[in-house]
């Protein structure tokens, strides 16, 4: 198992002290999330041979590798310009990507919800175009449902992934979506099967709780998803069941610790999240 952090709380660190930094905090791996002054959300590649080149040389220096590449653009929205353009997006983060020596990408299903029907048949014009450029460099695609997704629900993203059949094509779990995917956190990992192969940590709260009256928010019906992404602990997702079933299906994917949740003091919060997952591995016998 690799276990990477998504450094979006540490984004003003300049790209070139980024793999110092995080090595300082004790991982090997880091989860290349959106930066505006990389790979901006929804918005077209900004990164050029050089900075690619600088980038790398400290990746290299700071013994730090990409275990994976975070892209997100509106590539299932119904709007057919907004697709064509989030594909010509991806296939220079594939580029990049490939040039930084990973050979992994995880993004969300994007789309909207009340369109669910039209963002799924975006999808599948994306994924057309897209999978041969992923089989061709050699790249694997992690997907997951996210609050707010044309997909949301746990089981029926896996059915969606394995609709697609294609070997570099898999499910990520994303632990703060737990209760947005269903709650079922342990039947959809065992639903899931060999399709796991790539967890996002941090901790949320039940937005379910007291009869749904939990997070109050106005005007009555929004349609608003609320979750959050806690250092480990702090909501309630159940980290027992969590890091035993994974044990249980013997996962060895990649493990990122994708805590957003308190930006003043993201360092602490980075120590001491990879602390409690390694923790947690050793208690229940994971790599």
């Amino acid at each position: 198992m690799k276990l990477a952090l998504d450094p979006y709380m540490l984004r003003t660190v300049p790209l070139t002290e980024l793999p110092r930094v995080v090595a300082e905090l004790g991982y090997q791996h880091i989860e290349l999330s959106p930066r505006e002054d990389f790979l901006p959300f929804f918005l077209h590649s900004r990164a050029d041979r050089a900075t690619i080149a600088q980038f790398k040389r400290a990746l290299a220096g700071a013994e730090v590798s990409v275990s994976s590449v975070l892209p997100l653009y509106k590539w299932s929205g119904p709007d057919e310009d907004e697709r064509q353009a989030a594909v010509r997006y991806w296939k220079r983060a594939i580029e990049v990507t490939v040039e930084l020596g990973c050979t992994v990408m995880n993004s969300e299903l994007n789309g909207r919800p009340e369109a669910a029907a039209a963002s799924e048949a975006q999808f599948w014009r994306s994924m057309e175009e897209l999978l041969p450029v992923f089989e061709r460099e050699g790249v694997e695609l992690r997907l997951e449902p996210h609050p707010d997704d044309f997909v949301e629900d746990g089981r029926a993203a896996v059915d969606l992934i394995r609709g697609i059949d294609h070997d570099a094509v898999s499910f990520l779990y994303c632990a703060p979506h737990t209760f947005h995917m269903g709650g079922d956190l342990a039947g959809i990992m065992r639903y899931a099967g060999p399709l796991l192969t790539h967890l996002h940590i941090a901790d949320s709260f039940d937005h379910r709780g007291s009869s749904g009256l939990r997070y109050i928010v106005n005007p009555p019906g929004s349609p608003a998803r609320v979750h959050q992404h806690l250092d480990v602990g702090q909501g309630e997702v159940d980290w027992e069941l969590f890091f035993g079933t994974l044990a249980e299906v013997g996962f060895d994917g990649i493990a990122t610790v994708c805590v957003f949740a308190w930006e003043e003091r993201a360092h602490e919060s980075s120590v001491s999240n990879r602390e409690r997952v390694q923790r947690y591995l050793a208690k229940f016998g994971a790599a």
